[in-house]
C-alpha cells in the first residue's frame, strides 16, 4: 500500500520561495515621436496570479485534503494583500488530479478539475469533491498537461506558479520530467514541487531535482500534521457580516441560482472544517478577488455600467422581474452601498483578528505550516516580480 500522498499542492504556497530566481521587470519606455492618428490604443490584460495545484489523489490523503481544505481561504487571504504598481492583480487558481485509478489510463491518469478561474467558489467546490484511490503518479505528464491546457497570461508582470505534490518518484512515466519543466519556463511558469515525507527521500526521489530544474522551490512536508486553528474575539462578528454580505447578492442569468446556492455551501463547507477557517471564507468575500459578474449584477454592474438595460427579463430573479429598469438599478446600487459597508467592517476586523492570531503563534512558539509560511513564499517571490504587500 503506498504511503500517504501529499493532498494539495495549496500547501506549496505556504513554503519558503527562498530559492527563487529574480526577474526583472522592464517599464516601458516612453515612444520618441507621437502616435499617428491611425493608431489605435493597445489593451494589455490586467496582471494576473495564477496559481496551478497539482494533487496526487492516489491512494489514502484524506487527511492531506482537509488541511488543503482549512487552508483556501487563507492562502487567497495572503495573495489579495500583494498589489503591483498599486493596483490589484486578478487572482486566478486552476485544479488538477493525478495519480488516481478512477481515471483514464489513457490519459496517463490526470484530469483537469478546474481550470485557472477567479471563481473562487468554484475551486472549493472541487477541493472539497475530491476523492483519493490508488493509482500510477505521472508528474511530467501532468506537469505537461497543466502547462498546455491551462490558460496561462501573456503579461510580463504576471505571477505564473505551479505547485505539485505526492510521494513517489517523480520520474515516473513516459513524459520526461525535465523536458516538460523545460516548456513551463519558456512560458515563464515556474514549478515548485512537494513532497510528503522525508526531506532526504524527497531528493533522493527526483522532487528537489524537479524544483530546481523549474526554477522553483522544493519542500518536504508530514502530511498528517493537524492544523493549527487560533479562535478570536472577532470571529463571531465576521461570521455576523458574513450571513450580511450574502444578502447583497443578486443572481442572474441562466446558472445564477445555481452560482447563489453553490456559495451558500461553500460557506457551509468552510465552516464544517472550523470557525476559523469560516472567518477566513467570510474575509475572502470582503476582498476584491472574490469577483463573481458571472452571475451577480452587484459585481457586474461594476464593470458594466449598461448591463441592466441588457438582460431579458426572465434573467433576473423572481422579485426583480416586474419593476422598471429604474426600480432595478436603484435597487443594485442599494445592495453595492450595502456590500460596500460591510465589506470595509469585515476589513477592519481582518486586521484585528489577524494581529491577535500573530500575538498568540508568538507566545506559544506554534508553527503553522500553511498559514504562516504562506507569508515567507508566495510574497517572497511576488517581491522578485516587483509586487508589493499591502495588509
Amino acid at each position: 500500500m503506498k504511503r500517504i500522498l501529499i493532498t494539495s499542492a495549496l500547501f506549496a504556497t505556504t513554503f519558503t520561495f527562498a530559492n527563487c530566481t529574480n526577474f526583472n521587470h522592464k517599464e516601458d519606455s516612453k515612444p520618441l515621436t507621437s502616435v499617428t492618428n491611425n493608431a489605435k490604443p493597445v489593451k494589455t490584460e490586467n496582471t494576473k496570479i495564477q496559481v496551478a495545484i497539482l494533487l496526487d489523489t492516489s491512494n489514502s490523503m484524506d487527511g492531506l485534503i482537509e488541511q488543503a481544505k482549512s487552508r483556501l481561504w487563507n492562502i487567497v487571504n495572503t495573495l489579495t494583500t500583494l498589489k503591483y504598481h498599486g493596483k490589484t492583480p486578478d487572482i486566478e487558481i486552476g485544479l488538477y488530479e493525478y495519480g488516481n485509478d478512477g481515471l483514464a489510463q489513457e490519459s496517463n491518469y490526470i484530469r483537469q478539475v478546474a481550470p485557472l478561474t477567479s471563481d473562487l467558489d468554484l475551486i472549493s467546490e472541487k477541493l472539497f469533491s475530491l476523492r483519493t484511490n490508488g493509482g500510477s503518479e505521472y508528474c511530467g505528464a501532468v506537469i505537461a498537461d497543466a502547462t498546455k491546457q491551462l490558460n496561462w497570461g501573456k503579461d510580463a508582470s504576471n505571477m505564473k506558479l505551479v505547485y505539485i505534490a505526492g510521494n513517489e518518484p517523480f520520474n515516473q512515466g513516459g513524459i520526461n520530467y525535465k523536458e516538460a519543466i523545460s516548456d513551463a519556463l519558456k512560458k515563464d511558469i515556474y514549478i515548485n514541487t512537494i513532497f510528503c515525507g522525508n526531506q532526504e527521500e524527497g531528493i533522493r526521489t527526483f522532487w528537489k531535482d524537479g524544483a530546481d530544474a523549474g526554477k522553483g522551490k522544493y519542500f518536504n512536508i508530514d502530511s498528517n500534521k493537524a492544523v493549527l486553528y487560533i479562535a478570536t474575539p472577532y470571529d463571531v462578528r465576521i461570521s455576523e457580516c458574513n450571513t450580511k454580505i450574502n444578502t447583497t447578492y443578486i443572481s442572474y442569468g441562466a446558472s445564477g441560482h445555481a452560482k447563489k446556492a453553490n456559495q451558500e455551501m461553500q460557506d457551509a463547507n468552510a465552516q464544517g472544517v472550523s470557525q476559523a477557517n469560516f472567518a477566513e471564507r467570510a474575509v475572502s468575500k470582503s476582498k476584491a478577488a472574490y469577483k463573481n459578474d458571472s452571475w451577480d449584477l452587484v459585481d457586474k454592474v461594476k464593470d458594466d455600467k449598461g448591463a441592466i438595460d441588457k438582460l431579458k427579463k426572465e434573467e433576473l430573479p423572481a422579485a426583480l422581474q416586474n419593476k422598471s429598469k429604474a426600480e432595478i438599478k436603484a435597487y443594485v446600487e442599494q445592495k453595492a452601498k450595502e456590500r460596500e459597508a460591510i465589506q470595509k467592517e469585515i476589513g477592519e476586523l481582518a486586521k484585528k483578528r489577524q494581529a491577535y492570531i500573530d500575538a498568540e503563534l508568538k507566545k506559544t512558539n506554534a508553527q503553522d505550516d500553511l498559514g504562516g509560511a504562506i507569508n515567507s513564499s508566495v510574497i517572497a517571490f511576488a517581491k522578485t516580480k516587483g509586487y508589493t504587500v499591502e495588509k
